[in-house]
């Protein structure tokens, strides 16, 4: 396409021009189009679907910005994205860019023998339980298209949007990765290099035998995908999430927090929740082992004046941007209203992106591939005429026995929400 075109004028020059073919026509009058900030470049034609419409490339936004600065604006916007990921994710999830990894379960560890006179005690060597776990992958992509028209008329913030959007939506794609993950207990296959391999689920009656932990013992029907037995969330089914959890080894001692993650509708359950000491016996005599204790910053509750907080803190009313109600026993309770109303979703966890954490977060093993990336259209000068988000990555548990989920139903057997069916 030519830099200069004809455009509507008044009046015209025959004799100046000598020939009709450099001659103007009635009316028109020569224009330089890099003048006018429009560079030659995407032409017209029937609108594509999801492109903002068609013709040449502007160079700023109609309020000024420069469309280059803008795409740099957009790369640090990434990279503070990917710097910092949703607390839910980080907490939950440990990076891995291997398709297979062999992870040490938690279990037992080494034991002293009676000494003889003669005799060498045997060498002491951990000998912990260790499992093959997979990790599914997959490609997602989002195009973002815009014409010189649409960017003419744009503001930066108009344009900016776009960019926000697209961040929002690769975090909800994890999320509801991630949580089709933690609640459907069915365990996944991956091919990987033409073979296939397990991806599994918290521990889900598949036969797999949990290790050995002190003198707990387990046999290949333990499901960490349980129901509450009643229509309501109780303190004993809390009790019985923790004891779990202390059971596979994965506690205070070991260095592992518990977190249990409800909605706001289950947490306002556990903010009634009393030891047998303490509780009222109008509250039904469903009394569990500890109080519910407010975090900072909650709002107060009339008390007895007699009774005081003994042994305990309270705990801090964030934890890496998740909201915390309060405490009960060794657990940490998180109101989050992701999570859906009916089901309590319970974790260890050693801290953000720790080696302990339950699920594993794959990515890809190189890593200028890694996280959410803008790719730039087939115009390279002008990159966000036809640009391209980009991010690959996939999920797996990486230890079976560091998550429960809890369903408050009357019903014996789990069922799977159906957004995660």
């Amino acid at each position: 396409m030519s830099e200069q075109i004809w455009t509507p004028a008044t009046g015209y020059d025959r004799i100046a021009y000598g020939s009709f073919a450099t001659m103007p026509k009635r009316g028109m009058e020569l224009v330089d189009l890099r003048e006018l900030g429009i560079l030659p470049g995407v032409r017209g034609g029937a609108p594509r679907q999801g492109t903002h419409v068609a013709a040449d490339i502007v160079t700023q936004t109609a309020d000024g910005r420069d469309l280059n600065d803008i795409w740099r604006d957009f790369m640090e916007l990434l990279n503070a994205a990917n710097a910092q990921r949703q607390g839910i994710i980080n907490f939950l999830t440990f990076p891995v860019s291997q398709p297979i990894e062999t992870v040490a379960q938690a279990g037992d560890g080494v034991d002293f023998e009676e000494a003889s006179e003669f005799g060498e005690p045997v060498g002491a060597r951990v000998a912990p339980t260790y499992f093959n776990m997979g990790y599914g992958f997959k490609w997602y992509d989002l195009a973002a298209r815009y014409t010189w028209q649409y960017l003419a008329d744009a503001t930066a913030a108009m344009v900016d949007s776009v960019a926000n959007a697209a961040v929002e939506a690769y975090y909800r794609r994890q999320l509801l990765d991630l949580f089709r993950t933690i609640f459907n207990p069915s365990n996944l296959t991956a091919t990987i290099n033409q073979q296939s391999y397990n991806v599994y689920k918290f521990y889900n009656n598949d036969g797999t035998v949990p290790p050995t932990y002190k003198n707990n013992t387990f046999t290949g029907t333990h499901t960490h995908y349980r129901t509450s037995g009643g229509a309501t969330l109780t303190a004993p089914n809390l009790d019985s999430i923790i004891d779990d959890f202390e059971s596979h080894g994965y506690g205070v001692a070991g260095g592992y927090r518990t977190v249990i993650m409800v909605n706001t509708a289950e947490a306002n359950v556990i903010r009634n929740f009393r030891n047998f000491v303490s509780a009222n016996q109008a509250y039904g005599g469903n009394y569990g082992r500890y109080d519910f204790i407010g975090a900072q910053n909650q709002p107060g509750q009339l008390i007895d004046v007699t009774q005081q907080l003994v042994g305990a803190t309270r705990a801090p009313s964030r934890l890496n941007g998740l909201t915390v109600v309060g405490t009960y026993g060794t657990a940490i309770i998180v109101q989050e209203d992701w999570m859906i109303p009916g089901y309590v979703f319970s974790f260890v966890t050693g801290g953000e992106s720790n080696l302990g954490n339950p699920v594993g977060l794959r990515e890809h093993a190189r890593p200028e591939l890694r996280g959410l990336r803008l790719v730039k259209g087939r115009n390279a000068d002008y990159p966000l005429i036809d640009s391209f988000w980009a991010v690959g990555f996939g999920y797996g548990v990486r230890h079976r026995g560091a998550g429960m989920v809890m369903q408050v139903t009357a019903n014996a057997s789990y069922t799977t929400p159906t957004q995660y069916a």
